[in-house]
C-alpha cells in the first residue's frame, strides 16, 4: 500500500468536544457536565435521524436544535445571549494538545478533515485554531447533504483528494465513524482515548454513574457492528509511526 493521504474526523478527534464544559458550567452552574453530554448525544442522534429520514439540515442547525432540546428537558430557562454563547464555543473548540505536532510530522502526506460540520462552522473552527496551514482540504458532508456514517459522505474523500480508499488512512476517535469508514474500505485508525479498563474503574468508584461516565460508555467504546479498526492508538502522536509503515 502506498499511503497518499491522512484524513481526520474533526469533532472529538482533532478537537475536544468536552471543552464546551467550562462555558456550559459558567452559563448554568451545577448543570455544566450534564448539558455537555446530553447536547453531544442528541447532536449525533439528530444527524443520524436526519440522514435516515432524508431530511437534511446542516450541522449548525442540528447543533442548535440539540442544544435547545437539552436545555428544555433539563428545565433550564435561558436568555438568547446565553444560548448564543454556548453555540459560539463550537467555533472555538480546543485542539487536542498533540494535534499540531502530529499533523506536522505527517507531512508531506496530503492532510484533510472530513466532518459532519457545516462549511461555515468548520472554516471558523479551523481558522480560529491555527490548523489551516497544515491542511490540504477541509471537507464537509454538506456537499452530499447526508451525514457520516453514510457511504456517500466518505466518498467525498476520493472526490476531493483524488485518492482510492486503500491510499487513505482515516482517523477518528468516534466508534460509529470507524465502523462507517471501514464499511467503505478505508484504512482506519481509531484513537481509543477511553479504555475498557478506565471505564470499569470509573463505574466502580461511585454508586452513581455520572453523566460523563455514561457518555463514555455509549459513545467512546467500539460498537458491536462487525467492523474493527486496522490500528488502535491512544493519541494523535502515535499516527506518524503508523503512517511511516504504510
Amino acid at each position: 500500500m502506498a499511503l497518499k493521504a491522512v484524513v481526520f474526523d474533526a469533532y472529538g478527534t482533532l478537537y475536544d468536544i468536552q471543552s464546551v464544559a467550562e462555558i456550559t458550567e459558567d452559563a448554568f452552574p451545577g448543570y455544566g457536565e450534564i448539558i455537555t453530554q446530553i447536547w453531544r448525544i442528541k447532536q449525533l442522534e439528530y444527524t443520524w435521524l436526519c440522514s435516515l429520514m432524508r431530511r437534511y439540515r446542516d450541522f449548525a442547525a442540528v447543533t442548535r436544535d440539540s442544544l435547545a432540546y437539552t436545555l428544555r428537558v433539563l428545565g433550564l430557562g435561558y436568555e438568547g445571549e446565553a444560548f448564543e454563547r454556548l453555540m459560539e464555543k463550537y467555533l472555538h473548540l480546543e485542539l487536542y494538545p498533540d494535534a499540531i505536532t502530529a499533523l506536522t510530522a505527517l507531512k508531506p502526506k496530503k492532510l484533510a478533515i472530513l466532518s459532519n460540520g457545516s462549511p461555515d462552522m468548520l472554516d471558523a473552527l479551523v481558522g480560529n485554531s491555527g490548523l489551516a496551514p497544515l491542511l490540504d482540504a477541509v471537507v464537509s458532508v454538506d456537499a452530499k447533504k447526508i451525514f457520516k456514517p453514510s457511504p456517500e459522505a466518505y466518498a467525498l474523500i476520493g472526490e476531493v483528494l483524488g485518492t482510492a480508499p486503500h491510499e487513505v488512512l482515516f482517523v477518528s476517535s468516534n466508534p460509529w465513524d470507524v465502523a462507517g469508514a471501514k464499511a467503505v474500505g478505508l484504512n482506519v485508525a481509531w484513537i481509543e482515548r477511553v479504555t475498557p479498563e478506565a471505564m470499569a474503574l470509573a463505574c466502580v468508584e461511585s454508586d452513581l454513574v455520572p453523566p460523563l461516565t455514561m457518555f463514555k460508555a455509549i459513545r467512546t467504546q467500539m460498537d458491536e457492528l462487525g467492523f474493527q479498526p486496522d490500528h488502535r492508538v491512544h493519541s494523535l502522536s502515535d499516527l506518524p509511526e503508523i503512517a511511516a509503515r504504510l
